[in-house]
């Protein structure tokens, strides 16, 4: 829900009522992740996907009779289902989808601490919705913070309210959706706890060709990118306009007092020895999750040198990823992009990198 909550807001200030589809659970090869949303809008318009194109058709269909009803509904597809081939589920896994009806006024209204939730995701920020799937207050929809109103709980008391939210915020924290469940008087309820997180940082130093291709890549995946140089002339907005932000700084000194965590992704593209001794010492002291550093075999052997006698710890320097990228043949600046943000994505997940075909097992993760 949070993912798509720009266009389900502008839905409903059309006047228009929404069905919401979440992924639930996930089990086997099931092309889509845990919280992952679709809606459909009482005019008949799709919102996002859940599964690229295996089972909108049969979520549309129920989503229809949510809408008609107002009642949410908890649905699976799957291997298990006889009916997972006829609605397209055929790579093996099974997803659990719940639907639940929002609309502006009347029945199932959007409650104003909810839509705070989805206003703060639809501008890039921190946020978090507590979806009751099954159990007692099937449907209910919770924010981080509100008022234990019994006439709205559907049968959760006071203290499963607080719970609920005591747990979204300690969900919110973490930056990570889960599911979970929740006793009230012996009855127990999952709820699935949707979390979004800012978008996580690309920063890229090094104002050159090869960071033009990579910021616009970036950017589709979902990266907030930042260009840094501290060449002036070279480091322009004009010349990045996929970039959120262009700096001119020093790299080493940007690095020192920006803001990373876990997330960000640093690409070092400058490869001259002023701005990349200094800069990737102090990258690789901080908690990030992907180092890379352009440069070709020889350049690579002379950086790895000098960071050794600067005092990098081995360790730390096994963490850079130099010279930066997979072996896909890339040679243009945007086949580049596509070099590094695949090694990325690898490192990231650890993922081995190889061709789907010579795996074995499912291609998607359980979740």
């Amino acid at each position: 829900m949070l993912e798509i909550a720009a266009s389900v807001l502008d839905a409903l200030a059309e006047g228009r009522r929404v069905a919401v589809a979440t992924v639930t659970r996930v089990l086997g090869s099931a092309p889509r992740t845990l919280g992952t949303a679709m809606a459909v809008t009482d005019a008949g318009a799709v919102i996002g996907s859940i599964s690229g194109g295996c089972v909108e058709g049969a979520i549309y269909d129920s989503a229809q009779e949510v809408l008609e009803t107002g009642r949410g509904r908890l649905t699976e597809f799957g291997v298990s289902d006889d009916d997972a081939f006829a609605v397209g589920l055929s790579c093996g896994g099974t997803v659990e989808v719940f639907l639940a009806e929002i609309a502006p006024v009347g029945r199932n209204a959007l409650a104003a601490d909810v839509r705070a939730q989805l206003e703060r995701a639809a501008a890039g920020q921190t946020a978090g919705l507590a979806l009751v799937v099954a159990g007692r207050g099937a449907g209910l929809i919770l924010a981080p913070e509100g008022a234990a109103d019994p006439e709205i709980s559907a049968g959760l008391d006071a203290d499963a309210l607080r719970r609920i939210r005591a747990e979204l915020r300690a969900g919110v924290n973490g930056g990570e959706s889960t599911l979970g469940s929740v006793d009230c008087d012996g009855v127990t309820s999952r709820v699935l706890y949707l979390v979004a997180a800012t978008p996580p940082r690309c920063l890229i130093f090094g104002a050159v060709d090869f960071a033009s291709a990579l910021s616009a890549a970036a950017t589709l995946l979902g990266y907030r990118v930042t260009v840094c140089d501290a060449r002036a002339v070279f480091a322009t907005p004009e010349r990045f306009p996929t970039a959120a932000e262009v700096v001119v700084e020093w790299p080493s000194d940007y690095l020192a007092r920006t803001e990373t965590d876990a997330r960000t992704v640093v690409c070092v593209l400058t490869h001259d020895e002023k701005f990349d001794l200094p800069l990737l010492t102090t990258a690789l002291s901080l908690d990030v999750g992907y180092v890379g550093a352009m440069g070709s075999r020889r350049t690579h052997e002379r950086r790895m040198l000098r960071l050794r006698q600067a005092g990098v710890p081995a360790d730390a320097l096994d963490r850079l990823h130099s010279p930066i990228g997979l072996d896909l043949g890339a040679s243009s600046p945007e086949e580049t992009a596509v070099s590094i943000l695949a090694e990325v994505l690898a490192a990231r997940s650890g993922a081995s990198g190889q061709p789907l075909r010579n795996r074995q097992g499912p291609i998607h993760p359980s979740a």
